[in-house]
């Protein structure tokens, strides 16, 4: 799925949706990358491009890069609900 610009991610592209979990991963188009509430991790050079992947459990939303919240809403075997929404 495709995200703005402004949220410092590429398209988020669904890998997995195993054990509860969703796996994502996603080019980064910014020089930086932080995210809270899931587990994630990937590398960024200081001139931007790299990726990252995230694993995201039913639950809380989770922020990324301080501009994006990222919802797990439901998870039904092969399939996911995701909320995806400006943060604040």
């Amino acid at each position: 799925m495709t995200v703005p610009e402004k949220y410092g991610l590429g398209p988020i592209k669904v890998t997995a949706i195993t054990g509860g979990r969703v796996e994502m991963a996603a080019p980064l188009t910014g020089s930086g990358y932080s995210v809270s509430g899931c587990s994630g991790g990937g590398s960024v050079s200081s001139g931007g491009g790299g990726g990252v992947g995230l694993s995201c459990g039913e639950g809380p939303a989770a922020t990324i890069n301080d501009a994006m919240s990222l919802e797990v809403v439901e998870i039904r075997d092969t399939a996911a609900v995701l909320r995806i929404e400006p943060v604040g």
